[in-house]
């Protein structure tokens, strides 16, 4: 059967014809057209609305946490939790995996898991997730528990305590006061019992300052040297610019957004809640900036301009420099802009829709893109980038580890209604210079003196 319109021969009236091969033409050039159309709106316009992205921000958040915290509240997820090491592992007590991956993780969803509850689809997901993440906390140092945390698997413990009490302080009011007062207890004796380790001379040191100044924030009886070593040091290692180094000498790495600027920051905030005063624990000779109080104000400059630095390093296309160690740690990379916008103290240079788009674009490049299949058939994470790539894993790295990720998903915890959700969708700074808009020219920050004194 010959289906030509311009058969001659066909036994179709010519007026049939010509109407069967309009439609027939309209059926393949205007599904084209509309996606023609659709394409170029997409590329002129592919910014979404603060309500659309907090929607992918909540369920991928669920997604990631949900395996997590719903086996962790059984007590089965050092059971069912398959674990995945490093090819250059180095032998370390496996156990650790278990507390990276418990505590990493809250530390990025706690405070979305503060927001009180809802009726929307996104409030079940998160009252879900607080209810398993309480029950876990509690599992977390029952001695009784299937998933009793390796308190005592050796010095990596000091990193991995230290995220978990990140997230108890981060979502304060949900996650910690409604614990009963033993496991209170229980976790103070936990923390007090790290003592048995001493952290390497680098942004170890912060470690020991989150877990020793939350246990002067909860009340209880902490060492203040450690604390205040861990403050003296990371204040004598900034070099400028609003960076840190890693220990005395500089890293081009991504440990700034990792541990360095947050954990100075949170731990100053625990210390001036509590003793703000306190020349001891934390003193600038020199300036105006003895006590915590004073300190951290200084402190927030620094990891804003960071976090101007690190929204810039957003390519057009949703990507950031892949560069240093600890790379599968993903989004993390991120943390300080999270961290600010949802502490409300983003820079004057950066608003809240670009930030929010930044962010998202690169969510859903690392997430979606080609070749992104980052988690397990089983829902965990699996070491690698964009994918699975176990050749880019650090002798330290299992796929606890990955759960860092989180961190970049802070601005959940800001309610919907928030201007970090509603502001209009804006192109960040790098996709407005590469596209030709005009975008705010970048400046040399906070000259130290003493040191460039020609400046």
């Amino acid at each position: 059967m010959n289906y030509s319109i311009c058969n001659t021969n066909s036994s179709l009236p010519s007026g049939r014809v010509r109407r069967w091969g309009i439609l027939l033409l309209a059926l393949i050039v205007v599904p084209v057209l509309a996606f023609a159309k659709g394409k170029k709106q997409a590329e002129t316009n592919p910014l979404g609305t603060g309500a659309e992205d907090r929607v992918y921000w909540a369920s991928l958040a669920y997604k990631m946490a949900a395996p997590v915290l719903e086996n962790m509240a059984n007590g089965t997820l050092q059971k069912n939790m398959k674990l995945e090491l490093s090819p250059t592992w180095d032998n370390r007590d496996k156990k650790v995996a278990y507390m990276e991956c418990f505590g990493r993780l809250m530390a990025g969803i706690a405070p979305w898991l503060t927001l009180p509850d809802d009726d929307t689809d996104e409030g079940k997901m998160r009252k879900q997730l607080r209810e398993w993440a309480l029950k876990a906390y509690k599992n977390a140092v029952d001695p009784e528990s299937p998933d009793y945390l390796g308190w005592r698997s050796g010095g990596q413990t000091l990193v991995d305590a230290a995220y978990v009490v990140e997230s108890l302080f981060r979502g304060y009011k949900a996650l910690w006061e409604p614990l009963d007062s033993l496991t209170k207890q229980r976790y103070i004796k936990e923390l007090q019992g790290l003592r048995r380790y001493d952290p390497p001379y680098t942004n170890w040191l912060l470690f020991v300052g989150m877990e020793e100044a939350f246990i002067m924030y909860v009340g209880g009886q902490y060492d203040a040297f450690r604390i205040k070593m861990a403050l003296s040091k990371a204040e004598e290692w900034y070099i400028g610019d609003g960076l840190y180094s890693d220990g005395p000498s500089f890293a081009f790495d991504y440990y700034n957004a990792y541990v360095i600027q947050p954990m100075y920051t949170e731990c100053l905030q625990m210390v001036s809640a509590r003793q703000g005063n306190n020349s001891y624990l934390v003193r600038s000779k020199g300036d105006n900036r003895n006590g915590a109080t004073n300190r951290l104000k200084e402190v927030v400059k620094r990891m804003q301009k960071y976090s101007v630095i690190l929204e810039r390093f957003i390519s057009p296309e949703g990507t950031f420099p892949v560069v240093g160690r600890s790379i599968p740690y993903r989004l993390a990379v991120l943390q300080p802009l999270a961290q600010l916008a949802w502490m409300k103290q983003l820079p004057g240079e950066l608003h809240n829709g670009q930030v929010r788009c930044g962010i998202t674009a690169v969510m859903k490049r690392m997430f979606e893109g080609k070749g992104a299949s980052n988690f397990t058939p089983d829902g965990y994470l699996t070491i690698g980038f964009v994918g699975s790539h176990p050749n880019v894993a650090d002798w330290y790295t299992n796929n606890g580890s990955l759960y860092m990720t989180s961190l970049a998903f802070m601005p959940l915890g800001l309610p919907a209604d928030d201007p970090f959700w509603t502001d209009a969708p804006e192109k960040w700074t790098s996709k407005k210079a590469w596209e030709g808009d005009d975008f705010p020219k970048d400046h040399k920050w906070d000259i130290n003196r003493q040191i460039l004194y020609w400046e």
